[in-house]
């Protein structure tokens, strides 16, 4: 729940709808992918449950029910996050960074305190968003964890632990912003010091009721910026 008044010497991102803030454009492309392998889409609950803040490699094994592995996922990772790219280009305004994200990472930048990304997301796409977003101004490229199909994915806690050791702190104090019931217990089970959940108004409730989480807030603009030490 993170300790009255403590400050915290880093920071994890989520990247998916805490950086960016692609959420529909997500779950228009699974429903693509949920139609071709089962005939239907996912409801609102599966979105929740099984897909966001999920690894590709769960939500493709979910949705056929059956595990899937070897070529036919590396193929059909490619088709969903194909379809996905296409959609971010074909909304130019929308490929930017979430409100209040630039400003609070130029003020990390500006205090010197460690931080990175750990994002479900796989290769090719962290390669299209440090190319379209810049992501280089703000971090150490080689710090990011992604899905790189070895480790497991949120909510297990090795992303978050992996990211931890990137920047040299330890989990405890740490500061992980996520907006995803599945990332918030990859959290949670990393012990993470101080877990800040975020999403829109309507899903504040569910997320603050998740194990540790010390703050909900509906974006950026309101992160808690007085839990960061400064290191200048």
């Amino acid at each position: 729940m993170g300790l009255r008044g403590m400050k915290y010497k880093g920071i994890v991102f989520d990247f998916n709808g805490v950086l960016f803030r692609d959420a529909d454009l997500q779950v228009k492309s699974w429903q693509v992918i949920a139609k071709n392998l089962r005939g239907r889409e996912m409801t609102d609950d599966e979105l929740a449950t099984h897909m966001h803040g999920r690894p590709n490699s769960y939500v493709l094994s979910y949705l056929a029910g059956r595990t899937i592995a070897g070529q036919e996922l590396l193929d059909l990772i490619q088709a969903k996050e194909s379809f996905y790219r296409e959609l971010c280009l074909s909304k130019p305004r929308r490929l930017v960074l979430s409100p209040g994200a630039q400003d609070l990472l130029e003020a990390l930048v500006h205090s010197n305190i460690p931080r990175t990304i750990a994002t479900s997301s796989e290769i090719t796409n962290l390669r299209f968003f440090i190319e379209h977003l810049r992501l280089d101004r703000w971090f150490d490229v080689a710090k990011i964890v992604y899905d790189d199909g070895v480790r497991p994915g949120k909510p297990a806690p090795d992303v978050y632990l992996a990211a931890v050791r990137n920047i040299g702190i330890a989990p405890s104090e740490c500061v992980v912003v996520e907006d995803a019931v599945s990332g918030l217990a990859a959290a949670y089970a990393a012990a993470i010091g101080y877990i800040v959940a975020i999403g829109a108004p309507a899903a504040l409730r569910r997320l603050s009721a998740c194990n540790g989480v010390a703050t909900a807030i509906k974006s950026l603009r309101d992160f808690p910026r007085e839990r960061l030490l400064d290191r200048t």
